[in-house]
């Protein structure tokens, strides 16, 4: 099954190079209650670690959206958003995205892939000890969080 998960993310890839889609998405700086750890999602469909989040669909305000994809792949219900990192630009993979990046607090430490469908792999991660495979847009999105820093720009 994930296997045809993959191949469907190609797919929709094709399609978006040619129709290049404005879209947009959401992705969460998910930190556990400590502040100490943030969570990576890695999925069944493309390789690599990732901030947990996905695309806004059609109706669905930002913040709506941020709170559904954080239930439906790490099975976090509840999270206290804290504020806006930033709002980026995505034409990597054809479409038009924009990506807005909430950080927000996880109200416990439960953690699990709550789509097995879409989810390979869920875990914390101390922010200075990043997994082998963290996508360099996701480390850069967490070194702006390190920082301070409101991001802005290309993803």
């Amino acid at each position: 099954m994930a296997l045809l998960h993959r191949l469907l993310g190609r797919a929709a890839r094709i399609v978006w190079r040619i129709t290049r889609p404005r879209t947009i998405g959401v992705r969460a700086v998910l930190l556990d209650p400590a502040g100490a750890r943030v969570v990576l999602v890695r999925h069944t469909y493309i390789d690599g670690w990732y901030l947990p989040g996905g695309g806004v669909k059609k109706g669905e305000g930002v913040t709506q959206a941020l709170h559904r994809e954080l239930a439906e792949e790490v099975a976090v219900t509840g999270a206290t958003v804290e504020r806006v990192l930033g709002v980026y630009h995505n034409r990597r993979e054809g479409k038009d995205d924009h990506v807005v990046v909430y950080v927000t607090r996880a109200g416990s430490d439960a953690l699990h892939g709550a789509d097995a469908m879409e989810v390979a792999e869920v875990g914390w991660f101390a922010l200075d000890a990043l997994p082998e495979g963290t996508t360099p847009a996701t480390r850069r999105r967490i070194a702006e969080f390190r920082a301070g820093t409101t991001g802005s720009g290309a993803w």
